[in-house]
């Protein structure tokens, strides 16, 4: 790859955000003036103030995150071995369900679901909004571990078996290995999704639940632009730091996983 092509990438991913720093600093910046009229820390001050409830929100955005991500995890590779590898009665109607969540407009799903959790009790807390977010989630773990096991060949499965080795022998020296990559792509998926998550964890929080999103929202709504610029960067930072780190899972060249692939 040539340095050129490298600088139009940094260019794309960072370009969009300049101006929200250039905002999260102002003081006042209206059109037609190219710079700002001054220069402020005020809404960074904000930020850090302990009774703003910003950490509060990012940490509850990422406990949700994290959560809705591991029982993703737990779920979806599984029915991703189950569909990749194996036919049986029924396999496309469990397909249709579960994409049903993405496919069907999520405006009515999230609607029968606030309407449904309202009934068995599970509104306006945490644990509601970690179970209805498995419905957009789910679907992305599943699917790409689908893809994975298609192309997964179980020879070496048996031979492991054939020498002595226990199911979780074989499914941690062998299985997991080889489909780490998978398990790390429809992680970063579902975080993202899970991250950035508002209209559903609005009706089934019931506004009880502040995650930075709702947090962003009332601030990007209420036209303090400084505030706002400066929560989407807050907002941003995570998923950026995801990235970074499952990209060289994904890539391949993580010494944990190649020290895994070799035993």
């Amino acid at each position: 790859m040539t340095r050129a092509a490298i600088v139009l990438i940094v260019v794309a991913v960072t370009g969009p955000a300049l101006p929200l720093v250039v905002w999260s600093v102002s003081h006042g910046w209206w059109f037609p003036s190219v710079l700002p009229d001054g220069f402020s820390l005020r809404a960074w001050n904000y930020v850090f103030q302990s009774d703003a409830g910003v950490f509060t929100a990012l940490f509850t955005s990422l406990g949700i995150a994290v959560a809705v991500t591991l029982i993703t995890m737990l779920l979806g590779v599984p029915a991703g071995r189950a569909l990749g590898m194996h036919s049986f009665p029924g396999r496309r109607a469990a397909e249709f369900l579960l994409l049903a969540p993405i496919i069907v407009p999520g405006l009515a799903v999230f609607m029968g679901v606030h309407i449904f959790f309202i009934r068995i009790g599970l509104v306006d807390t945490a644990l509601g909004v970690i179970i209805a977010q498995l419905l957009p989630c789910l679907p992305y773990m599943t699917v790409i571990m689908s893809g994975v096991f298609a192309n997964y060949e179980r020879e070496a499965e048996q031979q492991a078996r054939c020498l002595g080795a226990r199911s979780f022998q074989v499914f941690l020296h062998i299985t997991l290995p080889a489909i780490m990559p998978g398990i790390v792509t429809g992680g970063l998926f579902v975080f993202l999704v899970s991250w950035s998550q508002y209209v559903l964890t609005l009706l089934v929080g019931g506004g009880r639940v502040i995650t930075l999103p709702l947090l962003l929202f009332s601030f990007a709504q209420s036209g303090d632009h400084a505030i706002a610029a400066a929560l989407s960067l807050v907002f941003v930072l995570p998923a950026i730091v995801v990235l970074v780190v499952t990209s060289r899972y994904i890539s391949g060249t993580s010494p944990a996983l190649g020290g895994m692939g070799r035993i």
